[in-house]
Order: C-alpha cells, then sequence, then structure tokens
C-alpha cells in the first residue's frame, strides 16, 4: 500500500510548495481553534485558495481544530466547522470528544483523531473508530511492535509521525510553559520550555560549579531508515511536523521523503537506504535527529541534556522563478550568500539533484557581478541541464558517498 505523504504549511506559499515537492496531503491552521497561536495561518479566503489548488492536484487539505476547548470557544465551534467545509477542506485534525461529535453529526468533512489526544493502545483506537473517527494520529511514544499490533486488531486509518520536532511532554501534553510563562501549550502558545537553559543548583539552591546549563530538550525525529518497515506495517500516513519551518525545509524534507519512499515502492527487492538522503536531512534543520521511539532504542541518547548549540542553517541559496531552454538561463531568486565559484545542488520535483558550479552571475540589468548578498536579489546563471520553476539552489555539503 501507497502511503500518504502528508506535509505541515503555514501559509500559502508554503501548501503549493508541498505539493510541488511531492505531498499528497497537507495539514494547516485555520483563523482560530487550533494549536498554533503564534503560526500566521490561514483566513478562510486562503482555506478556500489552498483547497481549490489542492484538488486541481486530486490532493487534500487537513485543518488542525485541536485546542483544548473552554467554555468561551464551545458557542464557535458548529459555525467555525461548516466554514471549514464551505471552504472544501477535506478533514478536521481534532482532539476534543465534543467537537468531535459536532464535526460527525453537523459536517460531511472526515474527522481525524490529533495526537493532541495521546492514543497508545489498540483498545482507545477501537473505541474512536466506533464513535466514527475515520483516522486517527497516534502518540509518537510507541515502537514498531505497537504500532504493529494497533493495525492488526483495528480497521482504521493510521497516521504516524516520521519526522521533525518531538516534545517533552507525552504527544504535546504538557503544562511547563503555563508554569513558567503563563502560556498555555494546550491552546497555542507553547513557549518551548523544553528547550531552555536552566542552571543546576545544590540543596541549598546555590550554583553547582563546574556543571553546564540544563535541557529538556528532546532531539528531533527522523525515521529515514525505517521507511521500509513503516510501508510494510500498513501505515496510512506518513506525518512530517513543521508548519512554522521555511519554504527550504519543506521542500527538502518532502523532497527526500517523496525520493525515499517511491524508490522503495519502485523497487522493494533491492532498495538500498540512501545516507545521502539521510544526511541532506540533517543540514536543513539546527538539532540532530533520530529514530526517537520506533526501534525500542529510547534512552538517555534521545535528548539534550546540555552543551546543545543551535545554528541557523544558511543552507538555501535561492529559488528559480524561470528558465529559458533556448538560452539555457535560469532566473534566480536569492535567499542567502552566494558568490562565483561556489559549488551548489540544484533540486526538486522534476529534476534528479544536480552539481553545479556557480560561473557568470548577471544582474536584472545583465551587468556581470561576482557576488550575490542582497535579500531576494534577482540574479541569472548559466545552466545548461533543464530546470523547473519553484527549483531550490542549496548549499553542496556532501558527496553520493557522504563525504563532506
Amino acid at each position: 500500500m501507497k502511503p500518504e505523504l502528508l506535509a505541515p504549511a503555514g501559509d500559502l506559499e508554503r501548501l503549493k510548495i508541498a505539493f510541488i515537492y511531492g505531498a499528497d496531503a497537507v495539514y494547516i491552521g485555520g483563523p482560530a481553534l487550533g494549536l498554533r497561536a503564534n503560526a500566521i495561518n490561514f483566513t478562510f479566503e486562503e482555506i478556500k485558495e489552498g483547497c481549490d489548488y489542492a484538488h486541481k492536484l486530486n490532493k487534500k487539505v487537513h485543518v488542525t481544530v485541536n485546542i483544548v476547548l473552554h467554555n468561551q470557544e464551545i458557542k464557535l465551534v458548529k459555525d467555525y466547522l461548516k466554514k471549514l467545509e464551505d471552504c472544501g477542506v477535506d478533514a478536521v485534525i481534532i482532539s476534543d470528544p465534543a467537537i468531535i461529535e459536532i464535526a460527525l453529526s453537523e459536517t460531511k468533512m472526515d474527522v481525524h483523531l490529533s495526537t493532541q489526544a495521546s492514543t497508545l493502545n489498540y483498545e482507545t483506537c477501537l473505541f474512536w473508530q466506533k464513535l466514527g473517527v475515520k483516522r486517527i494520529v497516534l502518540g509518537r511514544e510507541l515502537s514498531k511492535e505497537e504500532i504493529k499490533e494497533i493495525i492488526d486488531k483495528v480497521n482504521i486509518e493510521i497516521e504516524v509521525f516520521i519526522h521533525g520536532a518531538m516534545c517533552a511532554g507525552i504527544s504535546g501534553r504538557c503544562v511547563l510553559s503555563n508554569l513558567l510563562t503563563n502560556r498555555d501549550a494546550n491552546r497555542g502558545g507553547c513557549s518551548q520550555i523544553c528547550r531552555w537553559d536552566f542552571n543546576l543548583l545544590d540543596e541549598n539552591k546555590n550554583l553547582l560549579e563546574g556543571t553546564k546549563p540544563f535541557t529538556f530538550c528532546a532531539k528531533d525525529l527522523s525515521e529515514m531508515p525505517y521507511i521500509p518497515d513503516m510501508i510494510n506495517l500498513g501505515i496510512t500516513s506518513f506525518k512530517i511536523e513543521g508548519r512554522m519551518r521555511s519554504i527550504y525545509y519543506i521542500a527538502t524534507v518532502v523532497d527526500t521523503y517523496r525520493r525515499t519512499i517511491d524508490a522503495y515502492l519502485k523497487h522493494p527487492e533491492t532498495y538500498k537506504y540512501n545516507e545521502y538522503y539521510d544526511n541532506i536531512l540533517r543540514t536543513c534543520a539546527n538539532r540532530d535527529a533520530i529514530p526517537q521511539f520506533f526501534n525500542g532504542l529510547n534512552d538517555e541518547t534521545t535528548q539534550y541534556y546540555n552543551g546543545r548549540v543551535e545554528i541557523s542553517n544558511q543552507d538555501f541559496l535561492g529559488i528559480v522563478l524561470d528558465y529559458n531552454e533556448e538560452t539555457n538561463i535560469a532566473t534566480i531568486e536569492q535567499r542567502n550568500y552566494f558568490k562565483k565559484g561556489d559549488i551548489v545542488e540544484i533540486f526538486g520535483p522534476n529534476i534528479d539533484i544536480i552539481t553545479y558550479q556557480i560561473n557568470d552571475i548577471w544582474d536584472e540589468n545583465n551587468n556581470l557581478i561576482e557576488i550575490v548578498r542582497h535579500p531576494k536579489q534577482i540574479v541569472k546563471l548559466r545552466i545548461n541541464e533543464k530546470l523547473f520553476k519553484n527549483n531550490l539552489l542549496r548549499i553542496k555539503r556532501f558527496d553520493k558517498n557522504n563525504n563532506m
């Protein structure tokens, strides 16, 4: 069975990039009742535009309605869900049983149970199945064997996270943010306390000499080595975390998993794990990424305790706006500094990954220049291999033998 590749999208640009780079569906936040209060989120007009765009490609849009509901919001739910349905939304992702009941009785949208419900066993899956939920987004704290047992015992769609940030709480159920900043993590206001540095104190509350700051921070999730196993389990949907991530992150992660999934499904007998792709994933984020609970080896290596360094990623160099096949000239919008002589990679869904050394660079007025360093500067490069709009340029860090 071919799994759905489900990507995050924080706005219309990222929604379109996710689909262009191979996502089968996206999940987004609407103007209310979601768990990313600090994200831009979509207006109803943008949701409709996104759904229209998706449906023309025979793809789907899911909307998060997974807030922990208080009295003041309950009166909004029915009208809000109706508006989402009118926009063409395919599914809503919900954790609150009351919202689930309203969605099932008042709309025809599919209902997916959010990971916020912390579903970790097959009896709970059977309970939600009887209520009419179509899909369950399992908690991230399950091993391969536990997921298999659930799939074997329950006739319901199963969605599993394959990539992205992890939470120090069980499937996002955390109150550290509430306690220390009065921002409710379960209502969209998480201040990511788990990523803060804390001083270690002795019993008298004195700073312990020679100690480094302590953090609860979990390493990111990456199931890249286990994609064949996950496909063979019969998981319905592979979910990528990151609605607040950049278009470069979305494009890179979606493209890499798309290539990996398709490669295995095309030739499962001869498929070989591609460490080059794994390294590409590691360079597009600023935290280490590991399989976490899936391989059953959840131990002290899954977290950062101290000494963590997060460096802002500067690998994304530019996006292709146009390519002239007669002149082999690509028009590029710059996103980070690059210069003549740099060796870069160009990637996208319509091409094999291209290694290219930057030679002549022309600005918008056709003047030769040596360096591209102005934000979103438009430049032209002569590239003999055919490119397509929305192909991306990045720094080349590895060769196909994984040497840096």
